[in-house]
């Protein structure tokens, strides 16, 4: 009997569709895209949206006004009054704070072991809650019970004891102070961190050739750090323009708009005023110099980028 050998004659098997190049990145980028997306484009075109209405926000639709919450806004002094105490608040938040948190920065970078300790200590403001660190400031500028008065008037000099909050001239001021005492923590902690990529052997190579700390910080460390500076300089520019919590907690933009800012002016607007229509064409002057205060930050700060 004749045996037979069956071979069985398999399938070829189907070539692996491959995937298109553009599908990976899009899956991961749709998350980020879609809060993009609902979270900041959709208010953005609202805001300019609500600014062409004259409504109080409690009724269904608002009434169409056009332009007329713009043309007023150019004429509103309490609105200029807010921009020009925000553009102070961004002169003084670069003068001020930048330069402390670049010396504290260079000490802590020298202080060896201590540096620790002092790391949090320093560190302490930024973890405070703007809220709390507001009354706290609050309490210590008061006219009658503040310490800050108490001190003055214990030295005998009651000439320089004020109404801190109270007075149209030193409001600001104040404020400003407390704002800076907060935030330098911030700018100290990234200028550290731009002294932590600084190369030793560029700084022994230094020292060998006879140059002292002080020659090797100006003109090496400190160009080594243009990048970061810049980098500072503009969160510190921006943040000021958006800056709206401490400021609306110490002195709710007062006395007499002192100390109003653009943040608090809008606030007060839409929740204590109830319009929502005049309120949205603050917000949306908002960012208009916010973008464009930014954008004119980058240009002449260019010449600090760092080069790869």
């Amino acid at each position: 009997m004749t045996s037979y050998t069956e071979t069985q004659v398999l399938p070829l098997a189907r070539p692996v569709r491959a995937w298109p190049a553009w599908l990976v990145p899009t899956f991961f980028l749709a998350p980020a895209v879609i809060m993009l997306v609902v979270f900041l484009l959709y208010p953005l075109l609202s805001s300019f949206q609500l600014s062409l209405l004259n409504w109080n926000g409690l009724g269904t639709q608002g009434k169409f006004v056009g332009l007329d919450n713009w043309l007023y806004l150019l004429q509103d002094p309490i609105f200029w009054l807010s921009l020009r105490n925000n553009s102070l608040l961004a002169v003084f938040s670069v003068v001020i704070q930048l330069p402390i948190a670049l010396a504290l920065a260079v000490l802590l970078d020298k202080a060896g072991g201590y540096s620790r300790v002092l790391k949090i200590v320093y560190f302490l403001p930024l973890l405070m809650s703007s809220v709390a660190l507001g009354v706290l400031a609050k309490n210590l500028y008061d006219p009658n019970f503040g310490p800050i008065n108490l001190i003055l008037q214990a030295l005998h000099m009651d000439a320089f004891a004020h109404d801190w909050l109270g007075d149209t001239h030193y409001a600001l001021g104040s404020i400003i102070a407390v704002v800076c005492w907060q935030n330098i923590p911030f700018y100290m902690v990234l200028f550290m961190a731009g002294l932590a990529s600084f190369p030793d052997e560029l700084q022994e190579a230094a020292l060998l050739d006879g140059a002292s700390e002080w020659t090797i910080f100006w003109h090496i460390k400190l160009p080594h750090l243009y990048g970061t500076l810049r980098t500072g300089a503009l969160l510190a520019i921006i943040g000021s323009l958006r800056y709206f919590d401490l400021i609306f907690v110490m002195s709710g933009g007062g006395p007499e708009h002192s100390s109003e800012l653009m943040a608090t002016y809008m606030y007060r607007t839409v929740f204590d005023s109830f319009q929502l229509g005049y309120g949205s064409t603050i917000a949306s002057a908002m960012f208009i110099v916010v973008t464009l205060v930014a954008s004119l930050a980058l240009r002449l700060t260019r010449r600090f980028e760092p080069e790869v």
